[in-house]
């Protein structure tokens, strides 16, 4: 079956009484080693490189591409084009509107369409960008179609020629015997590059306003403890104690605003190790994180103290990575310790290990909660925990930070008592092995 407008036919074969033309014994072959490939499953890539060098003898081609279809059917976007010539011109990324176009007849009937002269389709179809980009590569035919799966159109593969009046019914019937295979495929691989991009868009975008809403929150606190200091006055109580609620909202802020800066970080692909010799563990790790919570601490009356054996050991590490793992657990020992009670971070440097633990007195977790530690998002169930506010971000991103030093987490507590977390990373940093990645995270 076809129908021809101009010098646009939609050809389908499938439709057509007289049925398909029997298959030639090489153009079986090689549809078999297509097919083959197809389904070894490698990248969407080397998939239509492959089909681009040993498909020539079927359906030649100066130039193929595929698109998909976004927006709910109202445009198609360029994924990938291969061509035997340069400059290209229309490459990866352009999109164009289908309504109005032939691709539209394509899209609803799922129908293949040949285009015989570029030129004259484009005095047929005038506002056609994508067609004028083609006729200055110097394509002067093509051969299109459908991308199906489960019965619906996904997107489009393209053949173009520098030969007028190139394709012909067999090249149709020869081209969907390939699809057939491909959509699927083709699409997956498309579906999961489109949520990679995603995912990272999402995770740059959280970085930059957490980090645009950071320092004006953090200026906020600052005054509001210049407040409460006196250092501009001293204020009657009630007004003490508004100001006081006000600096402590905005620390929380400043704790979810550090945890989203920690994230976007980890998932966006720049946690990298810069590991350094010679890091004094209280000095460069322990202190800093201390003096940067030293406020939450004071507001919650808690008691900090700290060990360290030997006092001036050093380690090898990222010490600017270490030292968010360990405010991320000291933080925990702030937001969720008993107002009073007491804190305790020791660090051990024996042999071949640094370990660092963070006791506190609080509500602690029960035993069999402790699987759902170190997850993403996820936070304990218990009421008492619930009543803190948190984002469940912290002990993952340690754990990525950890994990990343080829170290391993562990978490344990007495119900109603107590909770204690803590890293161990192996030293020298070079003689980790494989086996030193499991963590504390998973099952207990």
């Amino acid at each position: 079956m076809a129908q021809k407008n101009g010098t646009t036919s939609y050809v389908d074969p499938y439709r057509d009484p007289q049925g398909l033309r029997p298959l030639t014994a090489e153009e079986r072959t090689i549809l078999r080693a297509v097919n083959q490939r197809i389904a070894a499953k490698p990248g969407l890539d080397d998939v239509i490189n492959y089909l681009f060098d040993e498909t020539q003898a079927l359906i030649p081609c100066d130039r193929m591409s595929f698109a998909f279809v976004e927006e709910d059917g109202r445009r198609v976007t360029s994924h990938f084009t291969r061509a035997a010539y340069e400059p290209i011109l229309l490459r990866k990324g352009y999109s164009e509107d289908i309504h109005g176009s032939s691709l539209q007849h394509v899209l609803e009937t799922s129908t293949p369409r040949i285009i015989g002269d570029l030129q004259e389709y484009l005095g047929q179809h005038p506002r056609s960008r994508s067609t004028r980009l083609l006729l200055k590569e110097g394509v002067r035919s093509s051969l299109t179609c459908p991308l199906q799966v489960e019965g619906r159109v996904v997107g489009f593969m393209f053949r173009s020629s520098r030969e007028v009046n190139k394709y012909t019914r067999k090249h149709v019937e020869l081209q969907m015997s390939i699809t057939e295979r491909l959509s699927q495929a083709v699409e997956k691989a498309w579906r999961i590059e489109q949520l990679e991009l995603a995912n990272r868009a999402y995770f740059e975008l959280l970085g930059f306003v957490s980090h645009e809403l950071k320092s004006p929150i953090a200026s906020l606190v600052t005054d509001a403890r210049l407040l409460t200091g006196g250092y501009f006055g001293e204020l009657e109580q009630p007004q003490k104690e508004r100001v006081e609620k006000m600096a402590h909202k905005g620390e929380l802020l400043l704790d979810l605003i550090r945890e989203y800066l920690d994230l976007s970080q980890v998932e966006g692909g720049e946690l990298v190790l810069h590991p350094h010799p010679n890091v004094r563990v209280a000095d460069d790790i322990i202190l800093p994180v201390v003096d940067l919570l030293a406020t939450q601490f004071h507001t919650h009356d808690l008691k900090l103290t700290t060990e360290v054996e030997p006092a001036d050991a050093v380690v090898e590490c990222d010490p600017a990575l270490l030292r968010i793992a360990l405010s991320n657990f000291l933080g925990n020992a702030a937001k969720y310790g008993k107002p009073g009670g007491n804190v305790r971070i020791t660090a051990k440097r024996p042999e071949n290990e640094l370990s660092v633990s963070v006791w506190n007195e609080g509500p602690g977790f029960a035993r069999d909660q402790r699987g759902k530690l170190f997850r993403k998002f996820t936070r304990l169930s218990s009421p008492e925990l619930k009543k803190r506010r948190g984002t469940g971000l912290g002990l993952y991103n340690a754990w990525r930070i950890i994990e990343l030093h080829n170290g391993r987490v562990a978490a344990d507590s007495e119900e109603g008592a107590w909770a204690e977390f803590s890293f161990v990373i192996p030293q020298p940093l070079k003689a980790a092995s494989s086996d030193t990645q499991a963590t504390d995270g998973g099952e207990p």
